[in-house]
C-alpha cells in the first residue's frame, strides 16, 4: 500500500469569513520551533487558493524567511560579525541606524520583506525620497508646516549608506538563512551626490598665509599640507623621523584619529604607505622649524625628542596637534580672509587642482595625494617615477604664493614662560623636593599673570613630573629635574 504524503499546507476558514493560506515550512533554525507561514485573510476561497500557492512556492525555491527576527534584529546581528570596521565607519553607522533605520523598521518583521518583494521594493524608495526631501520625516507624522519646523534635506550619500546598511543586513541574513530573498539589493538608491570642489585661488591664500607665518608652526603646517596634498589627519601625527633630509622625502604612513580628547595614531585611509618629495624652500622652512623647536624644549630643560611630533599642541612635542584643533583654527582664518571654502580640506583640492593645471601628469598627482586609483584612464600615463615626482615638487613651490616670514620663532604663551621659570627655580633649589609652591594667586601676584595662567603653567609642571598638584591644594615638588623626553 502506498503511504499517504503529509499535508503541506491548507486554507483555514476564519470566524469573520475571510481565509487564510497556512503552510509549513521547516523548523525555526534558532529555536528549533516547527516554522509555519500564513498568508494576509482574503475574502473568497479562490483568492485563498492563490495565496496558498504562492506561499508553497516560496517554500519550494527557499524563499521564505525562516525566523521572525525584526529588521533591526537582523541588522544587529549583522553588525555583530562587523566588529572590525574602523572606529569612525562604525560610528556614522551605528548613527544612520539609531537615527534613520530605527524609527522607521523597529518592530518591522524581515520576513515582511520576503512577503511581498514588490510592496517592500515601493516601501523603501519612497522612503529614501521622503529622507531626501526632509531628514525628519525620519518618523511617522511630522509635521511640515509647523512654524518652528525647516525642512532639512537628508544628502544623498546618507540615503545611500543607509541603503547599503540595510542591503548587507539582508545578505547576511540570506546566507545565514534567517531571510529567503535579499529584497533591499532590488531597490535603487540615489545617485551619488555630485562633487563640487572649490579650491582657494593663489591670490586668496595669499593673505591667509602672510597671516599664518607668524607663527612658524603654523605656517608650515598649512604650507605642508598644501606642498604635500596630505589629509589633515596624517598632517597631525608627523614625526621628524618621517623625514628623509638626504632624500628630501616625506613618509606618510600614519593617520591621526582624535577620540575623546585623545588623539590614536591608526593606519592612513587607504592603509597604504607613500613618499612626497619635498623642494628646497620647504627643506629649509622645515630645517629652521626644527632648530626653533629645539630651542622651545632646552629654554624648558628638555630636549627634542628624535621621533618628536613636528606639530604638535604641548610645549615638548610629545603629544600629537588635535585634527579638530587644526580645522577650527583653519576655519576661522578662512572666514577672516573670505574664502569661498572653510573647509581645511579644500587646500587638499588646491594642491591637485594646481599639480593638473601646471601639467603634471596624473599618475603622479595620483601618488603625491595618496588615492590608490584615479580612474581607469590611470592605466593609460606612465608610471609615477621620481624624476616626474621631484618636477611636481617644483611646480608645486613656484605656484604657492610664497610667505612673508620675518619672525621664525613662536613666542611662548605666557603659561610657557611662567612654567620655565618656576622650573628654574626648583633646579637652583628654591623649592626643594618635599617644599610647596605658593598659592596660585600669590605667584600671579608675584609674577603679573592671571590665576588661570598660574594653574596652566603647574599643570605642564605635573606633566613633567616636577610637582604634585591637586585640586584646592597647593603644589608639591616631587623632583628638581624633568625627565628627558
Amino acid at each position: 500500500m502506498a503511504k499517504r504524503s503529509k499535508r503541506r499546507g491548507h486554507i483555514e476558514e476564519r470566524s469573520n469569513g475571510t481565509f487564510r493560506a497556512i503552510v509549513s515550512a521547516g523548523t525555526n533554525p534558532l529555536t528549533g520551533k516547527r516554522l509555519v507561514l500564513k498568508s494576509e485573510p482574503v475574502d473568497d476561497w479562490d483568492q485563498a487558493e492563490v495565496e496558498l500557492t504562492r506561499l508553497l512556492s516560496q517554500v519550494d525555491e527557499q524563499k521564505h524567511a525562516r525566523t521572525n527576527l525584526t529588521v533591526l534584529e537582523l541588522i544587529d546581528k549583522w553588525c555583530a560579525v562587523r566588529a572590525t570596521q574602523a572606529r569612525r565607519t562604525r560610528q556614522r553607522r551605528d548613527q544612520l541606524i539609531r537615527d534613520y533605520i530605527a524609527p522607521r523598521f523597529e518592530v518591522a518583521k524581515a520576513k515582511k520583506f520576503t512577503a511581498d518583494p514588490k510592496a517592500s521594493i515601493e516601501f523603501l524608495e519612497g522612503y529614501y525620497a521622503l529622507l531626501q526631501s526632509c531628514r525628519f520625516n525620519n518618523v511617522r507624522g511630522t509635521n511640515h508646516k509647523a512654524k518652528d519646523h525647516v525642512c532639512e534635506p537628508l544628502a544623498n550619500s546618507s540615503v545611500r549608506a543607509i541603503h547599503f546598511i540595510l542591503t548587507a543586513a539582508f545578505k547576511q541574513g540570506l546566507k545565514w538563512g534567517y531571510v529567503g530573498t535579499n529584497v533591499p539589493a532590488m531597490a535603487d538608491p540615489p545617485g551619488f551626490d555630485q562633487p563640487e570642489p572649490d579650491p582657494p585661488t593663489p591670490d586668496e591664500l595669499t593673505p591667509l598665509m602672510n597671516e599664518a607665518f607668524k607663527s612658524l608652526d603654523w605656517g608650515l603646517f598649512l604650507w605642508l599640507t598644501m606642498i604635500t596634498g596630505s589629509r589633515r589627519g596624517e598632517m597631525c601625527v608627523l614625526r621628524w623621523t618621517d623625514l628623509n633630509t638626504d632624500r628630501k622625502r616625506l613618509h606618510i604612513k600614519r593617520a591621526g584619529d582624535q577620540l575623546a580628547g585623545r588623539v590614536l595614531e591608526t593606519v592612513t585611509k587607504r592603509k597604504q604607505h607613500h613618499h612626497v618629495t619635498l623642494d628646497d624652500l620647504t627643506m629649509e622652512l622645515l630645517e629652521s622649524y626644527r632648530e626653533q623647536c629645539a630651542e622651545q624644549c632646552k629654554r624648558l630643560g628638555l630636549e627634542l625628542s628624535a621621533d618628536a611630533f613636528m606639530f604638535s599642541g604641548s610645549p615638548d612635542f610629545s603629544s600629537a596637534l588635535k585634527p579638530n584643533t587644526a580645522t577650527q583654527r583653519y576655519r576661522r582664518a578662512a572666514t577672516r580672509h573670505r574664502l569661498r571654502s572653510t573647509r581645511l580640506h579644500s587646500i587638499r583640492h588646491y594642491s591637485a587642482t594646481e599639480l593638473l593645471s601646471a601639467g603634471v601628469d596624473i599618475k603622479t598627482v595620483q601618488g603625491r595625494i595618496g588615492h590608490t586609483s584615479a580612474a581607469t584612464t590611470l592605466r593609460f600615463y606612465v608610471a609615477w617615477t621620481d624624476r616626474a615626482d621631484q618636477s611636481a615638487a617644483d611646480v608645486l613651490a613656484q605656484t604657492i604664493p610664497r610667505p612673508s616670514y620675518e619672525n621664525h620663532h613662536r613666542p611662548l604663551h605666557a603659561y610657557e614662560l611662567l612654567a620655565a621659570t618656576l622650573q628654574t627655580e626648583i633646579g637652583a633649589g628654591k623649592y626643594p623636593i618635599g617644599a610647596e609652591l605658593p598659592l596660585s594667586r600669590d605667584l600671579a601676584a608675584i609674577h603679573g599673570v592671571s590665576v588661570g595662567t598660574v594653574s596652566r603653567a603647574i599643570a605642564s609642571l605635573k606633566d613633567s613630573g616636577l610637582v604634585d598638584a591637586k585640586q584646592y591644594r597647593r603644589a608639591k615638588v616631587i623632583s628638581t629635574a624633568a625627565p628627558q623626553a
